[in-house]
Parts: structure tokens; C-alpha cells; sequence
């Protein structure tokens, strides 16, 4: 094999491999709102957000609900 198709097959390699860490950290989530909706509805459940945040940081808020204007 040719110096330039072993570079191409590297360079494919990693464009592979950072596209299969991004998968599970970006587009499935993405892919999946509702998901992650509910799984958070569950775990946010009985906690009162004032008792577990430190005081002077801004109380969490839905990270999916859309930005008012």
C-alpha cells in the first residue's frame, strides 16, 4: 500500500473514532428529548433545588425548555 493510502486510512480511522465519542455524548441525547425528559422528571422528583444549590448560584432550570425573547 502507497504512503498516501496508509495516511488516508489513519486519517479515516480517526475521524471514525471521534464521530463514535461524539455519538453517545451529543446525538443521542439530541436524537432522544423526550427520553431524557422524563429520566430527568424522575430523578428531579422530591428535591427542592433551593436546599441543594449553593447560595449566590442561579437554581437550575429545564436545559430543553426554549429561550424566552
Amino acid at each position: 500500500m502507497s504512503k498516501s493510502g496508509k495516511m488516508a486510512l489513519i486519517f479515516g480511522g480517526f475521524v471514525t473514532a471521534v464521530a463514535a465519542a461524539f455519538y453517545p455524548i451529543f446525538f443521542h441525547p439530541l436524537m432522544h428529548k423526550d427520553d431524557y425528559r422524563e429520566v430527568q422528571k424522575i430523578n428531579r422528583t422530591g428535591i427542592n433545588q433551593a436546599d441543594v444549590q449553593p447560595v449566590g448560584v442561579k437554581i437550575w432550570s429545564d436545559p430543553f425548555k426554549p429561550a424566552s425573547k
